[in-house]
């Protein structure tokens, strides 16, 4: 069983030419709500994508946007451990995407933040706990430092980014980010490897976007390349590729099975607007990585090169 604690929001999606700079107002094409939330997609992304048994717990608000967001998870046979907060708003998020599939995202916490470690329950069955930070930090780190003592695996998406405490560090085995992220936490403006190295946890696994992924395991780097599709909404991509992550590993898989299953429903969920209507099925995620050839000399190469890698393992 995984419990995925975090973030639940309603994602009020607007589709235009390009996202607006500051000041600039862009006239819309269309407007949506979708379920969303990284931790909601996330845990999503565990029991579809991956197939594994999952737990979400999320403060929401006892308001109507509560209600998709519980359908959707309820619909990804996702059980859930929903703290209700009174007189506070369920979490909202305001999104604009891109002809080119990019987006920029705005996030009114509301009952998110009242997430508290008095609300983490029984860990008994957990294998793994995976956390995001739109949560409160405290809350965090009080139930890494319960999944810890308890034998439980801690995974940790660092996002969106904020200064980590060594003490929170200590108590995580698995911490996933993108290249921004990345480069904020290791405080350096060195190449991905060298970035990498300089975190202080078990394995940390970074996002490239298209190119793929790169991680730091057991002392070795680990390469997966990212696959080719055309993109519509990136929005839970990275969420996408968590959950499927941690969900492989409490599977059975090793570190580059888990990377590369993974990569591909990061891949798969940038062909499909929305965050969790976004995420692919475990089945879809199977024939896609059939279908694929094997990884090309010349792109491995490519992305050893861009990582700062003399050589890598895949």
């Amino acid at each position: 069983m995984i419990l995925v604690a975090g973030s639940a929001n309603l994602d009020f999606v607007v589709r235009a030419h390009h996202i607006p700079g500051p000041g600039e107002t862009v006239l819309g094409r269309s407007f949506e709500t979708f379920p969303g939330g990284k931790g909601a997609n996330q845990a999503v992304a565990c029991a579809r994508a991956g197939g594994a048994a999952t737990r979400f717990l999320a403060a929401m608000g006892e308001d109507a946007f509560a209600d998709p967001i519980e359908a959707s998870l309820r619909q990804a046979k996702v059980d859930l451990s929903i703290v209700r907060i009174p007189n506070l708003p369920t979490g909202t998020a305001f999104i604009c995407v891109s002809d080119d599939a990019e987006n920029a995202i705005t996030v009114a916490p509301g009952a998110n933040l009242s997430l508290g470690r008095e609300h983490l329950p029984d860990l008994a069955g957990v294998t793994h706990l995976l956390m995001q930070l739109e949560i409160p930090l405290s809350t965090v780190t009080a139930y890494s430092n319960a999944a810890r003592q308890q034998g439980v695996a801690v995974v940790l998406n660092a996002a969106p980014v904020q200064e980590l405490p060594a003490r929170l560090l200590e108590l995580i085995d698995i911490l996933v980010l993108n290249e921004g992220e990345l480069a904020s936490l290791s405080g350096t403006g060195a190449s991905v490897a060298k970035s990498l190295e300089r975190i202080a946890v078990p394995t940390v696994v970074v996002t490239l976007g298209a190119r793929g992924c790169c991680a730091r395991h057991d002392g070795q780097f680990l390469l997966q390349p990212g696959f080719d599709v055309d993109p519509v909404d990136t929005t839970a991509a990275g969420d996408s590729f968590c959950g499927s992550l941690v969900a492989a590993l409490s599977t059975g898989a090793d570190m580059p099975q888990a990377l590369r299953r993974a990569c591909a429903a990061g891949a798969l969920a940038c062909t499909r607007l929305g965050a969790q209507t976004s995420i692919p099925d475990a089945a879809e995620v199977s024939d896609f990585l059939n279908c694929q050839p094997p990884a090309n000399p010349a792109t491995i190469s490519a992305l050893q090169t861009y990582c700062g890698l003399p050589s890598a393992t895949l």
